[in-house]
């Protein structure tokens, strides 16, 4: 009596499949990697809707003719982090909302930034609602 099965199984593998996995994720690949780029920086940008903050501790405004007030006072450049750190002198948690005119040059700008990182406050840039 012969009592061998019929259907035998096959000891090879079939690496076609494997390969249709490969060329996908290769296609994927190539596709998405020119929208990341390396040297673009994560910023966290201010939004034209809705409230900035609750409690505004201090403005700081920059004119078009590179003229600087602290709230509705004009302060010099040269006066502008001493008047602030005198201001903001005791806060809890000290505020800068700083108001940049359109046409400003991004420089003095980043000055009120600088002056707020050294002094470890936090700035929020005031934009235009749409």
């Amino acid at each position: 009596m012969n009592l061998r099965g019929r259907n035998k199984v096959s000891p090879e593998f079939s690496m076609s499949s494997m390969t249709d996995i490969v060329f996908l994720l290769l296609i994927f690949f190539m596709l998405t990697s020119p929208v990341i780029t390396p040297e673009a920086l994560d910023l966290i940008l201010p939004k034209a809707k809705g409230k900035t903050t609750n409690v505004q501790n201090i403005s700081v405004s920059i004119t078009k003719k590179l003229q600087y007030y602290i709230d509705s006072d004009r302060v010099s450049q040269s006066r502008l982090e001493s008047t602030l750190k005198s201001r903001l002198k005791g806060q809890k948690e000290p505020t800068i909302i700083l108001r940049a005119e359109e046409g400003v040059p991004i420089e003095k700008a980043v000055k009120i930034m600088d002056i707020a990182n050294r002094n470890r406050y936090k700035i929020v840039l005031a934009v235009k609602p749409e």
